[in-house]
């Protein structure tokens, strides 16, 4: 582990994104206790502009709803979405592209054939539609996430499971009796972690952009303040009210940026070969 941090430490931008991230950990835990009221209350004068009362130091948007509220209660929504539908999303995939690869033949010809169906649907759209559908709430926005996500993990494990299962430690596995799916699980599935790990914080960055994007859009779960329901809030007042789009969208981009930044430290920290060849 000292190796591993210390090659991840090596990459500052990685180090910026991993204390962003850790910021927004924390605003999400304080900001029962911090704001204690409902971010749907009403607490000032509306339109009221940021730095001008200690008790919405943000600004309130068209009810005169505290944003500095509404951040620190969306942070919970964003991160939620973002790793629980990240994990189903893997949940989903990691089998599908294990089984296709190890197994091949007619298997893998199906799964990679429902794989390539839902890769050819536009991902954004196809979770509008789901959405719609299931109708609006944190629960179906997790699940629509979820499902248009997981082909991505599916390839990468397919090609990762495809160049091991001829390694010779693999092979001796099947010599001594072990089935198929107890030497996917014991033997290679240990030995592809490092680029699923990668690639789950990317999909967790472009979860909460979806998830924000679908809130933006008016599907979002309507008991539950989110960055996005903010920013849609305001984009019709954005000339007389600037603040009320512009806080949630930097809280958006500072999160996406930082985990896009942790992928790439980790993408270092685990493959310090190709992290010497581009330096």
């Amino acid at each position: 582990m000292s190796e591993f941090w210390k090659a991840y430490c090596r990459n500052r931008g990685a180090v910026v994104g991993l204390v962003i991230l850790a910021v927004v950990l924390i605003l999400s835990i304080v900001a029962p206790f911090w704001f204690p009221g409902s971010p749907w209350d009403m607490v000032q004068m509306p339109f009221l502009p940021p730095f001008q009362e200690g008790d919405a130091i943000l600004g309130t948007d068209t009810l005169g709803r505290d944003i500095a509220s509404g951040l620190a209660h969306g942070a919970y929504v964003s991160l939620l979405v973002g790793f629980v539908s990240t994990l189903v999303s893997l949940a989903i995939g990691i089998p599908i592209g294990a089984a296709a690869g190890y197994f091949g033949g007619w298997v893998d010809d199906i799964l990679s054939r429902i794989t390539e169906f839902f890769q050819v649907i536009p991902a954004f759209a196809f979770a509008i539609v789901l959405v719609a559908i299931f109708q609006p709430s944190i629960t179906s926005i997790i699940v629509a996430i979820a499902v248009v996500s997981w082909p991505p993990v599916a390839r990468l494990l397919r090609g990762e499971v495809m160049s091991l299962k001829h390694r010779e430690f693999i092979e001796a596995a099947a010599l001594s009796g072990q089935s198929g799916f107890t030497i996917i699980w014991r033997q290679i599935l240990p030995n592809t972690i490092s680029p699923v790990i990668v690639l789950s914080s990317m999909m967790v960055a472009t979860a909460i952009l979806t998830e924000s994007a679908l809130d933006f859009m008016g599907l979002g779960d309507p008991n539950i303040m989110s960055w996005g329901y903010i920013i849609g809030a305001g984009r019709t007042v954005l000339q007389q009210a600037w603040w009320i789009s512009f806080f949630p969208g930097v809280a958006i981009l500072l999160t996406v940026l930082a985990f896009n930044l942790i992928g790439e430290g980790l993408n270092d920290a685990l493959n310090p070969r190709l992290s010497k060849r581009r330096d």
